[in-house]
């Protein structure tokens, strides 16, 4: 049986270990990784779906023309990623974003971003943590829930950057408790998602994999 193809971008130069955690994620749910970066910018004409992964902050400049310059940016992905994403989101081609990869989906699709979290955040850490900590309130009805299989389950954070104003299609799907947008999809779509947290490194957590396991059923 031949494996769906699924495209995971991600940076030429930083270690791969998100890259590495999601290939393993699509191989336990029956799925084929291929990596994707500017230096490996070209589609297979077999792709099936795509995964835009975490990283660097998106500049700023993207959404809030006025920003300063705030933080570290790697402005040759953002534009491989822009490319790619314009290139897939005209087509019912299956996509989670992954951290920034759901912050440039809401971008490119006309929405904007917090910059720096830090000032939003009340009741939750500012510290960025790979274990599951922060509460993830999934809203009902939504395709998420149905992904997660639960109302409210722990999340990782790595971010500073987050949803502000919403791309065009794109609905709320979960927030955390400071009401800070966490989860992020389109109803239009079979599956178009982002999400916030760092799915790839919780695998030990069923609910996360459910999140790889419905993307590669979308392809099917």
């Amino acid at each position: 049986m031949t494996r769906p193809l699924i495209g995971v971008t991600g940076d030429d130069q930083t270690l791969r270990f998100s890259w590495w955690f999601i290939r393993w994620a699509l191989w336990r749910c029956g799925a084929k990784a291929w990596r994707l970066t500017p230096d490996r910018s070209t589609l297979p004409d077999n792709l099936d779906g795509i995964i835009i992964s975490g990283g660097d902050d998106i500049d700023p400049q993207l959404y809030l023309p006025d920003a300063p310059d705030v933080a570290p940016i790697n402005a040759r992905r953002d534009r491989f990623e822009i490319a790619i994403l314009e290139s897939v989101l005209g087509k019912s081609m299956p996509i989670l974003g992954i951290c920034r990869g759901a912050q440039l989906m809401n971008v490119v699709l006309g929405g904007t971003l917090f910059s720096d979290l830090r000032e939003v955040r009340i009741k939750t850490s500012n510290r960025r943590m790979l274990l599951p900590r922060k509460t993830l309130n999934v809203l009902d009805n939504s395709q998420l829930q149905g992904v997660l299989g639960t109302a409210r389950c722990k999340i990782n954070s790595l971010h500073h950057q987050a949803v502000r104003d919403l791309g065009e299609g794109l609905v709320v799907s979960g927030r955390d408790l400071d009401e800070i947008i966490q989860g992020v999809e389109s109803p239009e779509h079979r599956f178009r998602m982002g999400v916030q947290w760092h799915p790839e490194y919780l695998p030990q957590k069923t609910e996360q994999l459910r999140l790889f396991q419905h993307l590669v059923q979308a392809v099917n």
